[in-house]
């Protein structure tokens, strides 16, 4: 959600961060469509203060025998009127409202212009990749000749974009979460939550994901949605909440499943698991005072990466471009892991600066320390979300980049104390 009156200060601005994102201009309208409310509420003032002084005046006349007829006419015909303002200011809200709810983040100054991916600049690559003296599978290639991945079974029971993996590569993936897990908790200072996987329509408001977003989740029957990203419960323990300057950073960290519909990935990733209806995610969310919140996105960022450079997994970190950088962000960073099966980089983690645009939309504020006596005034949060990482990206990572000649997969170092030990799976 948006300042309002910031959008009315400099519509243009708000305007021109639209365009780098390929949207048409809407400040105009919005800035018309709020000085006709803000109209019919002066007006609303003045013809309420106008019935209390008719009130008065009805009062008097009537103790003194006078005639009253004009002054009944005149206040029956002002609330007539207030009704009519009521609803056109009311009206207005809605539209304001409606319109703000599907507007995108304002962008980081330093977000690079571009439409697509292929504007997305390289910040830095890390790790070596592998020369194979034989020409690498990928991982759905590996893992059902190893017989431990199955995507038939799993169409046989809920359709497509669904794998059963069984026996080592199964703990496997059990292992790289709780690795992850482990390693954000204990070294990057972030609070293990277990958290809801279905949620109602607040929190995924509040967090972005409705309106605009909603066919690409789930959506119960009673209601409630099931989460896309642990971003959502996360995020939202903060909505409606005023918490004082001391508690933050908040940081939160959570392994869960996911879910997501594809909506729009027709014929994208079809094999194997890159791109599921349900995936294992560690995601990581702070709650930070304004001025922390770009230093946060590097700490963030770097939390992630250290995950990638403990299990060997050659990686580069990507600035998204304007058109590229997603809904709720203000700025992102995306880390992409080589796979050599594909020979290509793939997304692994996603971690976005939302700045205050999630705090609005869920109303949560902080209170700075009082100063020389007095009270601490409140500010909304920022609010910070990424991925420390994609446990089912990881674990393809794992597989290609790990592979032998002979179809078996090495366990890397970093992962064998959640193996009992041990080194390959084949």
């Amino acid at each position: 959600m948006h300042d309002l009156r910031a959008l009315r200060a400099d519509p243009d601005a708000f305007d021109a961060d639209l365009a780098r994102r390929g949207l048409p201009p809407v400040a105009h309208e919005l800035v018309s469509i709020d000085e006709a409310r803000r109209t019919s509420l002066t007006r609303l003032q003045e013809l309420q203060s106008r019935r209390n002084a008719i009130s008065k005046e009805i009062g008097q006349a009537k103790r003194s025998g006078g005639d009253t007829s004009a002054l009944e006419a005149e206040s029956v015909a002002s609330q007539a009127e207030m009704a009519t303002l009521e609803a056109e200011a009311r009206s207005a809200d809605e539209r304001i409202h409606s319109i703000l709810a599907e507007l995108p983040n304002r962008l980081d100054n330093g977000v690079p212009d571009g439409a697509d991916e292929t504007s997305n600049v390289v910040v830095h690559e890390r790790g070596e990749r592998r020369n194979f003296a034989f020409g690498p599978k990928e991982h759905w290639e590996l893992g059902e000749a190893l017989g431990l991945m199955d995507f038939a079974a799993a169409s046989k029971l809920s359709g497509s974009r669904f794998v059963i993996l069984r026996g080592a590569l199964a703990r496997l993936e059990r292992a790289i979460g709780q690795f992850m897990l482990d390693l954000h908790v204990t070294e990057h200072g972030y609070e293990e939550t277990a958290v809801p996987l279905l949620v109602g329509e607040a929190a995924m408001y509040g967090t972005d994901k409705l309106p605009k977003f909603a066919d690409q989740s789930f959506c119960t029957t009673d209601g409630r949605w099931l989460i896309p990203t642990a971003e959502v419960p996360l995020t939202a323990l903060s909505a409606g909440e005023i918490v004082p300057a001391t508690r933050l950073p908040i940081r939160l960290t959570a392994l869960s499943a996911c879910f997501r519909s594809e909506a729009g990935a027709a014929g994208r990733d079809t094999r194997g698991m890159l791109r599921q209806h349900q995936f294992m995610k560690v995601e990581m969310v702070s709650v930070v005072a304004p001025e922390s919140s770009a230093d946060e996105h590097e700490r963030m960022t770097r939390a992630a990466e250290t995950v990638l450079e403990r299990l060997g997994i050659p990686y580069r970190r990507m600035l998204l471009c304007a058109g590229d950088t997603g809904f709720g962000a203000a700025r992102t960073y995306d880390l992409e892991a080589w796979l050599p099966g594909q020979g290509a980089w793939r997304e692994i983690s996603s971690c976005s600066n939302t700045r205050d645009f999630q705090a609005r939309r869920m109303n949560a504020r902080f209170r700075r320390e009082p100063v020389g006596g007095a009270k601490g005034t409140t500010e909304f949060v920022h609010t910070l979300n990424g991925s420390g990482v994609a446990v089912g990206r990881a674990l393809i990572a794992v597989m290609e980049n790990y592979q032998n000649e002979d179809g078996s997969i090495t366990i890397p170092e970093a992962l064998r104390p959640y193996m009992v030990g041990r080194d390959r799976i084949g």
